[in-house]
């Protein structure tokens, strides 16, 4: 979904959106000299072909074709098929790179770029996360895994100098169309690789998890993508204006989520007036749920994504498990770095603060990447990769397995305990008094990074979360220092008893690594960090001495948020009663990550994550057409007695497993 975030934060905005297209953004470069120089080195040795390509339904897709010069070879065909556009649009335009880039490009490809239906040069009507259609009566039962095998049929039949042999890629939006395109496969697609797929976009991607809305997402993707035009079109037009740098206080001053409408898109965004009347896991999002429909995958499939990607962590593992689980005969594999979205397909030696000792993005692209489509386009040697390749974060190292999650991984739970204590022994206290409480207030919700913006930023999981451990509506839970090194693979899941004075309630549990207040290791990445956001949402302002050693940093190992009234159904959503203790479990997105000896593990319960989730009124009804005036304070118990023991279960790996 991000291609809204290239406007944002300079940089990685613009990276980001080269990696969407597989086409590289002016942006990128450092100059237009730069830029002049990629475009005629592409030009040099690739020949450039516009077509539009036919469907079996008469619609006409815009597709963007280079050859090599050289024609004394035949060559596998790269495809991409995104919705963020393939230009430079012309025959005579060329691109500064062509991606994946890198030794693709040197070693020779045929890279073929394609405008979804309905997206800018193509014919038909755009359908957000198209549904697919398990059994076809006829042509006109169309979805992207039929739009994929009409365009492979046509380019190996007329693209000169093919070796019949095509491989299909995509990050995010392009990542859905990735895997669908796997699904009922030409038999000439070989390889498919779903990097940060969209999979299902209410359990766990870009728009909702557990059932919350993620805002600030959604917001900025429909307001500057999601406009149809007269022709009945969409492309991508100019970035939201906000008037301020300031999104905590822009959103909260636009007050419920049906002002939206009435504001700003006044019924010309379709995706989003779908959205908002379908607030409950209805047949709308269950039939754009794309993993009950990868079973007999043909292609080998390699899924990518990164640890710290804030969208489609969720699309990369659940499309590797359905099809292991249900297409057991695929060759899946799943490849998972130290990565915000898309930040495989530039340098990945760092993520703001924290460092990972080397380009990981080149490591997976050149050593990864690469050999995985090398060996099914061209039948080369079989690369020697593992089922499972995934960086350890906290050690700094590339780890394989042969099954995710590691089958040595073993649970154990983290308790909470009085005086904000954490501990694997479980709570004995009587129920009764054991309990901590906090008052969440809608008019002053907890934000999701310390300093400003008006989007999701790609890199919020980087964030120093001391910003919100001095809040008054944050419980904080912390062990004591380690004495031995402790990793943990797999997935992380709260599993909390609690009570509030609503009758519907958002709980965010966040897993922190807390740093040693005498840490040597990471350094900050500048000399400030302006404009911190305090309790009462009132900017504020420290700093940090430039390149100084992050004492006491609390990083976020993993968070995210489940909406109380779907703890037992998506489908079927319930209130809460009031005073009344309730259990809820939650399953949180998988890590690889070691707490070193000497830090701290920490638990932050919350029930705000502002703008990031847009703000629940701690009443139960239909969030989406609330009024301004139904947002009210609640008071929230998080118990911990020896019955109502609350937890996060994390899995633990052996240090012997290699």
């Amino acid at each position: 979904m991000d291609a809204r975030t290239w406007c944002r934060r300079g940089t990685p905005s613009a990276i980001l959106l080269a990696g969407l297209t597989g086409l590289s953004s002016p942006a990128l470069s450092q100059g237009k000299p730069d830029r002049v120089a990629g475009a005629a080195n592409v030009r040099a040795r690739y020949v450039k072909h516009e077509y539009h390509v036919t469907m079996r339904d008469g619609v006409q897709l815009f597709t963007s074709v280079f050859v090599p010069r050289d024609t004394s070879h035949s060559y596998p065909i790269l495809l991409s098929r995104t919705p963020y556009g393939v230009g430079p649009y012309g025959p005579d335009a060329y691109p500064s790179l062509l991606r994946p880039g890198g030794p693709f490009e040197r070693v020779g490809y045929i890279f073929v770029y394609q405008d979804v239906r309905g997206r800018f040069h193509s014919g038909g009507t755009f359908v957000e996360m198209t549904p697919h259609i398990e059994s076809k009566r006829g042509p006109h039962d169309i979805d992207e895994s039929t739009d994929t095998y009409d365009t492979v049929d046509w380019l190996i039949h007329n693209i000169p100098h093919n070796n019949g042999r095509v491989g299909l890629w995509g990050i995010s939006y392009g990542g859905f169309f990735a895997a669908a395109g796997a699904i009922d496969a030409h038999p000439a697609l070989k390889a498919v690789s779903p990097q940060a797929p969209q999979a299902d976009w209410f359990r766990g991607d870009d728009v909702h998890h557990n059932g919350a809305f993620f805002y600030t997402a959604a917001f900025n993707w429909m307001a500057m993508c999601g406009r149809r035009d007269a022709s009945g079109s969409m492309s991508c037009a100019h970035p939201f204006d906000f008037g301020t740098p300031d999104g905590y206080s822009f959103y909260l001053g636009l007050g419920s989520l049906a002002n939206v409408e009435s504001r700003f898109f006044h019924g010309q965004v379709p995706g989003w007036t779908e959205i908002m009347d379908h607030g409950s896991y209805d047949s709308y999002w269950q039939s754009r749920d794309i993993l009950p429909h990868l079973h007999d995958v043909k292609p080998a499939i390699l899924s990518v994504g990164g640890w710290y990607d804030a969208n489609n962590l969720y699309g990369t593992l659940h499309v590797y498990e359905s099809i292991t689980r249900q297409s057991p005969s695929t060759d899946a594999r799943l490849a998972v770095g130290p990565w915000w979205h898309g930040q495989w397909t530039v340098d990945g030696d760092s993520i703001n603060h924290l460092h990972f000792g080397s380009n990981t993005s080149a490591f997976f692209r050149d050593s990864i990447q690469f050999p995985f489509f090398e060996h099914y386009l061209r039948e080369d040697s079989p690369p020697a990769l593992p089922r499972a390749y995934v960086f350890e974060t906290g050690t700094n190292r590339w780890r394989a397995f042969d099954a995710w999650p590691p089958r040595a991984a073993h649970p154990e739970s983290l308790y909470f305990h009085a005086k904000g204590e954490l501990s694997r022994s479980a709570p004995t206290e009587p129920a009764g008094s054991a309990f901590d409480q906090y008052v969440s207030d809608p008019a002053h919700p907890v934000p999701y990074v310390p300093t400003l913006s008006t989007d999701m930023d790609p890199d919020y999981m980087s964030q120093d979360q001391r910003f919100a451990a001095r809040r008054p509506d944050v419980m904080v839970y912390e062990s004591a220092p380690l004495d031995a090194d402790l990793t943990i693979a797999g997935p992380v899941s709260p599993d909390i008893y609690v009570s509030t004075t609503g009758t519907d309630a958002d709980w965010v549990v966040k897993l922190i690594d807390v740093y040693p207040e005498e840490s040597p290791g990471a350094q900050w990445a500048g000399a400030q960090k302006p404009n911190v956001l305090d309790a009462k949402g009132v900017h504020d302002l420290y700093y940090a001495e430039q390149a100084a050693p992050l004492r006491g940093f609390e990083e976020l190992v993993r968070g995210d948020v489940i909406r109380a009234k779907f703890r037992s159904s998506l489908e079927h959503p319930e209130p809460l009663t009031p005073g009344e203790p309730t259990h809820i479990s939650f399953t949180m997105l998988d890590v690889m990550h070691t707490f070193k000896r000497g830090h701290r593990i920490m638990v932050q319960v919350q029930s705000s994550w502002f703008p990031l989730v847009d703000r629940n009124p701690q009443r139960f009804e239909d969030i989406y057409h609330a009024n301004d005036g139904d947002f009210q304070s609640a008071t929230q118990h998080v118990y911990r007695s020896a019955v109502q023991a609350s937890s996060v279960i994390i899995n633990v790996l052996p240090s012997r497993v290699e």
